[in-house]
């Protein structure tokens, strides 16, 4: 699991996703799940690092998904069209 951190904004998102190497992804379970549980300060660059954190999974071969995503994460990832490329992990919808 990938846990996100309580702030994830444009000022250090950049950061944040130099730090997701691609040997991250390459070993673990068939499905990467982001922890996003902690986020409390975030903007529209949580949903980039997102993205980048999905592009390294699917090319190491697994799932991706997202858990305990914050409603106004969600409805960014709706407004942005992106919410189907970063969905709700298995536990998150049961």
């Amino acid at each position: 699991m990938l846990t996100l951190p309580p702030v994830l904004t444009h000022a250090v998102a950049a950061g944040f996703a130099r730090g997701l190497k691609p040997e991250l992804f390459a070993a673990g379970p068939a499905e990467v799940v982001a922890d996003a549980g902690a986020l409390q300060q975030f903007d529209s660059s949580a949903l980039a690092v997102l993205l980048e954190c999905r592009r390294h999974a699917l090319a190491a071969g697994r799932r991706f998904s997202v858990s305990a995503a914050p409603a106004r994460l969600r409805e960014l990832a709706e407004l942005y069209g992106v919410a189907e490329l970063i969905p709700p992990s298995a536990a998150a919808t049961t």
